[in-house]
């Protein structure tokens, strides 16, 4: 028999003898629920559990509007507003070259993107906006450290290419910029 019941009082304890003790766990669950936790780990010696609640989020794919490479070059087009009737050759040769000049300013890290410091505030740099090495162009929030990003380039931005309040993946292109 794999687990053992001592009856003490009205309250049954439970003793396992198997590799996990399911009572256990409920109770865990049930602290996890009342508390409004989402990751519990417990530790036994040489026993370990790590218990997550909450909503399985897969990977999240990103499409940067105007900026592609290579083969995602005709699905950018198409998600830019160019008709399905243009040639996907016609549209990845246009797309490619027209941004084969610009540089992009990446995210450094995953984090909301932010266009101004403050929601009232005017944006850090818009499309036409001369920037330098030294110019804050937008602020990435991360576990609520706000971080404000450098251009860390010189030229004028010609797209920008994340909205205010996303969430951004790191070395995500966030803006184009023209030397």
């Amino acid at each position: 028999m794999a687990k053992n019941k001592a009856q003490t009082g009205k309250q049954a304890v439970t003793q396992s003898t198997g590799p996990m003790d399911t009572a256990l766990l409920e109770r865990i669950v049930k602290l996890m629920t009342a508390n409004d936790l989402n990751t519990v780990d417990v530790r036994d010696g040489d026993k370990r559990v790590i218990l997550k609640r909450g909503a399985v989020v897969g990977p999240t794919v990103y499409a940067s509007p105007g900026y592609s490479s290579g083969a995602h070059a005709s699905q950018a087009g198409l998600a830019t507003g160019m008709s399905s009737g243009a040639s996907s050759a016609g549209v990845s040769t246009a797309t490619a070259s027209e941004d084969a000049s610009l540089i992009p300013i990446k995210s450094p890290m995953v984090g909301t993107f932010y266009s101004a410091a403050t929601p009232e505030a005017k944006a850090f740099v818009t499309v036409g906006t001369q920037i330098d090495e030294d110019t804050d162009v937008c602020i990435i929030e991360a576990m609520k450290v706000f971080n404000n990003i450098k251009a860390e380039t010189r030229g004028t931005i010609t797209k920008v290419l994340a909205t205010n309040g996303q969430t951004v993946e790191f070395g995500q292109p966030l803006f184009l910029v023209k030397q």
